[in-house]
């Protein structure tokens, strides 16, 4: 058997079916992939079903990788795309899978690692997890009905991938030299130092707000595709902002 070449890791996220995570298995070895994560899938999810629908591709299956939350699982990916047909009122490029393809072969040439993320069978995947990654990929197909199941759509990502031999450099630009892009688990992690002082500051003060804010937030970090040195200096640059907050604070008090 032809060796897998390298490619996307393919994230399926609360798939509900295990038959449909056999399928998906399929449409990935068809075009090479094996890097199956599965972010809390059901714990029946490796039944018979699911190896009788991989069709031969048990070797994904057997060796899909499951996490608890997205984050995990997107943890040590550099790019990030969330399949979605629905406009989620947030600021990010769109891809359709061929041009995604030729995004994700100048990555992989440049030694990066990504994925690309697909929602539940019957919902898609909610606005948080669309939010940790940095780029949307919408299929282009007929308006009056554009329904995939969730096989279709890992096969039309994979199928692209493996048809765009020919690395491009279409942003190239945006890697600052020979540093890649952070990790997800980085950005994370600044996420985290951020969100907990802007609590603290009062900045997230209204509850309702506060989920929309922080996501908007996110996606605005998410799109400068910051280096790990970047994410490094964001940090320094928010402990200093709130270290001057807390010695201004003080000297009030000590005045008074």
């Amino acid at each position: 058997m032809t060796e897998a070449v390298s490619g996307p890791a393919i994230i399926l996220v609360r798939p509900q079916l295990s038959e449909n995570i056999g399928t998906a298995a399929r449409a990935m070895l068809n075009n090479g992939l094996t890097d199956l994560r599965l972010v809390a899938p059901r714990p029946d999810w490796l039944s018979d079903r699911a190896i009788a629908a991989a069709s031969g591709a048990d070797r994904v299956v057997l060796g899909a990788k499951i996490f608890d939350t997205t984050a995990e699982a997107v943890a040590d990916l550099n790019r990030v795309w969330a399949t979605t047909a629905r406009n989620r009122f947030m600021v990010k490029p769109v891809d359709t899978p061929k041009s995604a393809a030729l995004a994700m072969r100048a990555l992989d040439a440049d030694g990066q690692k990504f994925g690309v993320m697909f929602g539940p069978e019957r919902t898609g995947l909610e606005n948080d997890d669309v939010a940790l990654a940095d780029t949307v990929v919408t299929v282009p197909l007929n308006p009056d009905y554009s329904s995939l199941n969730l096989a279709q759509c890992v096969l039309l990502v994979a199928y692209e991938w493996y048809q765009a031999a020919a690395p491009t450099l279409p942003e190239r630009h945006m890697t600052k030299g020979a540093e890649p892009p952070a990790t997800k688990e980085k950005l994370q992690h600044f996420f985290d130092h951020l969100e907990r002082e802007l609590d603290e500051c009062g900045f997230l003060r209204i509850a309702d707000k506060r989920p929309v804010m922080v996501r908007n937030i996110r996606n605005l970090f998410q799109r400068a595709h910051l280096t790990g040195q970047e994410v490094q200096t964001l940090h320094g640059i928010v402990h200093e902002l709130v270290t001057y907050r807390h010695r201004k604070g003080k000297s009030h008090n000590s005045e008074d």
